[in-house]
């Protein structure tokens, strides 16, 4: 009975290694340029392929890094707002309404 359990156990975790492969071998599960690479390669991508997918990456980093610093020059706006308001003793509406009058 205990051989049984210890071969139950067993191949369950043949089973999850199996399965954690095939996990591995997609690009979702890809973590680093490595692993990445390994995935590519099973595409058979030709060399015009990967070229079209390069210029898609390049363009998605671009306006990723584009949309990324538009974020950080809102907060950083917010913040320089919130300070004034802060200083002068007014809510934040109020400092936005009196650069809205002024602008």
């Amino acid at each position: 009975m205990k051989n049984n359990l210890d071969l139950e156990k067993a191949l369950s975790a043949l089973d999850d290694y199996g399965f954690e492969q095939k996990q591995s071998a997609s690009l979702e599960a890809a973590r680093n340029k490595s692993q990445m690479q390994k995935y590519l390669k099973t595409l058979n991508y030709s060399l015009k392929r990967l070229e079209v997918l390069q210029e898609a990456v390049t363009e998605l980093v671009t306006k990723e890094k584009e949309q990324q610093k538009k974020k950080e020059l809102i907060q950083t706006y917010k913040t320089k707002v919130f300070n004034l308001s802060r200083e002068y003793n007014l809510s934040y509406d109020e400092v936005i309404e009196i650069m809205a009058n002024q602008a």
